[in-house]
């Protein structure tokens, strides 16, 4: 071994090893470390902890569907663990957004390549005995009349003769002015946007003979009888999945009557009708009527139908130049009869102006053989005259109104309730730019003039609003069911839209979580359709004296208005005679 590296191995061996002082500094260093980082991580556990405690104390939860998500936080140990404890604590509910059942049929108005996207209509398979089957046994449809030959040609009735070239020679029938429920759902067949995935409905048809149903027991059966269809019918479609989407508000059903024979006010046997539109499921539908209720929510007036249901749109052309180019040589005229037991009725001072009148018009309508029974002899005045009276007769609305707009004739309107609360959908709101209204108070207390009324009208104007009649009766015409017309939107193309329309409002409303109206108040139901863009409340109206409910110790059994009419259980039970004495309503 060389010196120097003996020197070497001399000089490791003496060398001095390290204070035991320093390795203890490290180790207790390394414990400082750990305990710092224990510390933290403890006081951030305990600050999330109280932070998300005092979030769910201030938060009540709402009975909606939520999730929570619970957080578990491990104490971190500075002596030798002992059994751990875990501490939970639970995360404030987190709020889903509510997936609507419907929103896959909003949604298809977004497709612009569908041009059914958004108008979609899926119809309830319903039992025949709720439609059909009364058809099979149409003799007993009514107690005054043979329904049967009324019910051919898919409802429109028998084909009419145009002998004294009145009509034109197509698309003409003698049509029953109750006749609205096998037109609507045999129109409802050839629609153009049916479908069979109710997922994708705008809206749910219930093609119940609603109409012919109430008329068969209106008279002489009891209360059970009457209602028994109705309460099956909600029955079967509460059963039904399509139900609970939306709880009935998507369907809707028609009837070719008047509402107060859907609403029979108590259980007793000699109330008028059956109770269908005050079950509560019915409630939620919407029910297509030819005289809707100014007081409930759940009805809506569409026109009665007329003698002309064209097959073509050259048809409806043809027949608004000819009514353009009419010679008419009547100021005004009234097809009807006078109401005797009724003594707030002005129908016998409207006859005796148009007795006493060489510019008035009358056909008198009465029980036997009348004029008022053929078709020809009412258009035929109709055409001839300028102005056309409609009063009311023993309920707020007459047939004769659409027919005397068919015929390009201006109606002259009573009551606000005979048309322009009525029949939104398909008349302007304006009622001026085509209709003259006097009230009857004018008639009745102040024995106003209606020739001189109307003769203050200048010329210039009555054309104005002629042509604006004959412009609007592509609308108030129910076309041919077994075909359909190219362009024109007829009254069942136009009830159908604003029931879509209705039904998509309504689920955008549910979407949004907010409703359409402010403190929305049933019994001025009929203000809201006259409310323009915007508005969201319903005030005063000038027509509130026409719509104004029984007074304590009135009659209860119907409904009175400032008018001077009262629609009753008895103005009901009239409209047989109605249909004896004049056709035309």
């Amino acid at each position: 071994m060389t010196p120097r590296v003996a020197m070497r191995r001399r000089s490791a061996e003496a060398a001095p090893a390290e204070p035991t002082e320093k390795g203890n500094d490290g180790k207790n260093q390394n414990n400082r470390i750990y305990l710092l980082v224990s510390l933290s991580l403890l006081f951030w556990a305990l600050l999330f902890y109280f932070h998300f405690a005092e979030k769910q104390i201030q938060l009540q939860p709402q009975p909606q569907p939520s999730s929570s998500i619970s957080l578990r936080v491990d104490k971190f140990p500075l002596d030798p663990p002992k059994e751990k404890e875990p501490l939970v604590t639970t995360l404030p509910p987190i709020v889903e957004k509510q997936e609507f059942p419907f929103v896959r049929a909003l949604k298809t108005a977004d497709n612009k390549s569908d041009p059914c996207g958004g108008k979609y209509i899926y119809v309830h398979d319903l039992p025949a005995k709720f439609n059909e089957d009364m058809l099979r046994d149409c003799k007993k449809l009514s107690l005054w009349t043979n329904m049967c030959k009324f019910t051919t040609n898919a409802g429109l009735g028998p084909p009419l003769e145009n002998v004294e070239g009145v009509f034109s020679d197509q698309g003409w029938y003698a049509t029953n002015q109750f006749a609205v429920d096998v037109i609507f759902s045999n129109r409802m067949k050839q629609y153009k946007c049916l479908t069979n995935d109710s997922s994708l409905a705008a809206a749910i048809f219930v093609p119940f003979y609603a109409g012919f149903d109430v008329a068969r027991y209106l008279w002489g059966y009891n209360i059970s009888t009457r209602d028994a269809a109705s309460l099956e019918l909600v029955d079967w479609l509460m059963k039904r999945p399509e139900w609970e989407i939306m709880r009935g508000k998507d369907h809707f059903l028609v009837a070719g009557r008047i509402t107060w024979d859907f609403r029979r006010l108590s259980e007793e046997e000699t109330d008028w009708g059956n109770k269908l539109l005050f079950l509560p499921a019915a409630k939620n539908m919407s029910m297509l009527v030819v005289e809707s209720s100014p007081w409930n929510a759940n009805d809506f007036g569409i026109p009665y139908p007329t003698y002309f249901h064209p097959a073509k749109d050259s048809e409806v052309f043809e027949w608004q130049e000819r009514m353009r180019n009419l010679d008419r040589k009547w100021l005004f005229s009234f097809a009807g009869a006078p109401r005797p037991d009724n003594p707030k009725s002005i129908r016998g001072q409207i006859i005796d102006q148009c007795r006493n009148s060489k510019v008035g018009k009358l056909l008198e309508c009465d029980f036997g053989e009348s004029k008022c029974h053929a078709p020809s002899s009412i258009m035929q005045m109709f055409q001839g005259s300028l102005f056309c009276l409609q009063p009311q007769g023993d309920s707020y609305t007459r047939r004769s109104a659409f027919d005397s707009m068919l015929a390009g004739c201006i109606p002259v309107f009573f009551h606000p309730g005979s048309a322009y609360t009525q029949y939104t959908w398909h008349l302007p709101k304006n009622y001026t730019t085509y209709s003259v209204f006097i009230p009857e108070d004018d008639i009745r207390k102040r024995n106003m003039s209606i020739e001189e009324r109307l003769l203050q009208i200048p010329p210039e104007q009555v054309k104005i609003m002629r042509e604006n009649v004959i412009n609007l009766i592509p609308g108030l015409i129910y076309a041919d069911p077994r075909s359909e017309l190219e362009t024109l939107k007829d009254a069942f193309d136009v009830s159908v839209e604003a029931i879509i329309d209705k039904v998509t409002r309504l689920r955008k409303n549910m979407i949004e979580g907010r409703t359409e109206y402010d403190n929305f108040v049933e019994e001025n139901s009929w203000k809201y359709a006259l409310l323009e863009e915007g508005q969201r409340e319903a005030g005063g109206h000038v027509w509130d004296p026409f719509f104004s409910k029984p007074k304590p110790g009135e009659d209860s059994s119907g409904e009175s208005n400032g008018g001077g009419t009262t629609i009753t259980a008895d103005a009901a039970k009239n409209s047989w005679k109605s249909e004896q004495r004049d056709k035309t309503q």
